[in-house]
């Protein structure tokens, strides 16, 4: 079973931003949610995957595969779709999928038709198949860009901050679409969405200030912190009141007020209430340093 073994990462950028500190995981066949706010590392982290820059310190193996030292071996079983994807406007959608197949070393003709066909059929773009690309949806777009990632079969997929911007529906399509790969390949999901990992992931990590705060299964992670958070509903104007005294983990309007999420051992006071904690509640809380590894 081919995993990714990723050990005592760093990456400083030449500003001097510590973009990733002794960053080490492992993961397996499957979804894996990589979560983290903007900053936290995590695109540093894909493209260093991705073998498109190079970390200053650790080590990288997918499988028998030394990434640092073998990045053809490693881009020859690579999908990646990131976080900017452009397409050219005035292309069809056929026809830049059998050139990027093409770039990717696919020369024979009948052969890499089939393949492409058979990848517009899977990402449901067949039937738009000779439209040009600049009509696309923002939807049909992230779709076309998993198309072009899966060119070759890969064992790994790395889709960067992919449902950003995409609408209910789309993004529920696209989210079928990525359950659908992980059954067979290494899937890895960055994003800031919570409900992206809650929805699709066996396993996860929180990235934060470049570092992995958390990692394990997300079902785990959210027993962990089960008896520990506190909600109260209050109005707007005192939040800060509440700041102060206790460690806030989220805050939701509903309904033109205030609820509050406190992270805490004990009932903070007779007026809040427990509540069943939901992977949001793991990841604010990991992110303000509540809740360790």
């Amino acid at each position: 079973m081919t995993e990714l073994r990723i050990s005592h990462l760093s990456k400083r950028y030449p500003g001097g931003t510590q973009a990733l500190s002794d960053v080490s995981l492992t993961v397996g066949p499957g979804m894996f949610g990589l979560l983290g706010p903007n900053g936290a590392g995590k695109s540093t982290l894909m493209r260093t995957i991705a073998t498109l820059q190079e970390a200053d310190t650790g080590s990288l193996h997918l499988g028998d595969i030394d990434v640092r030292t073998q990045k053809d071996a490693m881009r020859r079983v690579l999908g990646y779709l990131p976080q900017e994807f452009g397409v050219y406007p005035k292309v069809t959608a056929w026809d830049l999928l059998d050139h990027l197949a093409v770039l990717k070393g696919f020369m024979h003709r009948t052969e890499r038709r089939a393949m492409v066909r058979a990848l517009l059929q899977k990402t449901n773009l067949d039937d738009v198949r000779d439209r040009p690309l600049g009509s696309f949806s923002g939807g049909m777009k992230q779709r076309f860009g998993i198309a072009q990632a899966l060119i070759g079969n890969p064992q790994l997929v790395i889709v960067d901050e992919p449902t950003a911007g995409l609408d209910p529906e789309e993004r529920v399509r696209f989210h079928n679409l990525l359950a659908e790969i992980g059954e067979n390949v290494i899937v890895i999901l960055s994003t800031h969405i919570v409900s992206d990992v809650s929805d699709l992931c066996s396993a996860m990590a929180i990235l934060h200030q470049g570092r992995v705060r958390l990692s394990g299964d997300p079902a785990s992670a959210v027993e962990r912190i089960r008896g520990r958070v506190w909600a109260k509903t209050i109005d707007k104007g005192d939040l800060a009141s509440y700041a102060e005294p206790h460690p806030i983990i989220s805050t939701r309007l509903f309904a033109g007020r205030t609820n509050i999420h406190v992270f805490g051992d004990a009932r903070p006071d007779p007026s809040f209430h427990e509540v069943a904690p939901d992977l949001d509640d793991v990841y604010f809380a990991t992110v303000r340093g509540l809740v360790a590894a």
